[in-house]
């Protein structure tokens, strides 16, 4: 049986996402079977759809009523059952293996006594056939490797201590998740090998300031200072 301290609240945040919400919560159900979820809160930013009916008939708790994405985010960290945090954005699918890995990172770094200097994120994969999926694959690792950042569907896992002690996540207008992890530190963070499979790669800005904002990430700019591009 797992013990109670590795048990994972899951926070997903949520805007009319009722086409990319059920396989990410399927892919979840085998977690809460053998007592590695905990719990489910989507952080959600006014859904319209029917993402809130999918919640409930789902038991997820639901945080809403924030002005930002990151009044959400840590308001749903404060009503986590669980003292382990996970990330997990909609849509992602996680892969075979993942609750036995989760589980071996969390027992070695509780019994090292670093909860609160260790954080972990998944193998990012495209869920998709062909070249097209693997090219894309190889270009989000190569930007892994230049930015020192994982991509938001990579998912974060993270102990309440540790996100206490950097504060959450900060309001500012863009890249609060590659924010969140530069004040983790890349040195702290976990690279699993289980895959966490995205439908598509997140692409929320483009053109020239996009471009402008991967070299000032690549050049290790604070997220925070990039961000205000996008302001």
């Amino acid at each position: 049986m797992v013990h109670l301290l590795l048990m994972l609240s899951v926070i997903i945040p949520t805007r009319n996402d009722e086409r990319t919400l059920v396989p990410t919560l399927s892919s979840l159900v085998a977690g809460a079977a053998d007592g590695v979820v905990r719990d489910v809160t989507l952080a959600d930013g006014g859904s319209t759809d029917g993402t809130l009916e999918i919640a409930d008939l789902a038991g997820c708790n639901v945080v809403g009523g924030f002005a930002d994405r990151a009044g959400r985010l840590n308001a749903a960290v404060r009503r986590a059952k669980s003292q382990w945090i996970l990330f997990l954005e909609p849509g992602v699918v996680l892969g075979e293996g993942w609750r036995h890995e989760v589980r071996s990172f969390v027992e070695m770094v509780e019994r090292r006594g670093e909860t609160d200097r260790r954080a972990a994120v998944f193998a990012f994969g495209l869920d998709g056939f062909g070249a097209r999926a693997r090219a894309v694959e190889r270009l989000a690792g190569l930007s892994a490797a230049l930015t020192g950042l994982p991509k938001p569907e990579q998912g974060l896992i993270i102990h309440a201590s540790l996100y206490a002690r950097i504060g959450g996540f900060r309001s500012i207008p863009a890249m609060a998740e590659a924010d969140l992890i530069r004040r983790i530190g890349r040195g702290r963070i976990v690279r699993l090998r289980s895959l966490a499979l995205a439908p598509r790669l997140r692409r929320p800005f483009a053109g020239p300031k996009a471009a402008l904002g991967a070299g000032l990430l690549m050049l290790r700019v604070p997220p925070r200072l990039v961000a205000r591009l996008y302001s």
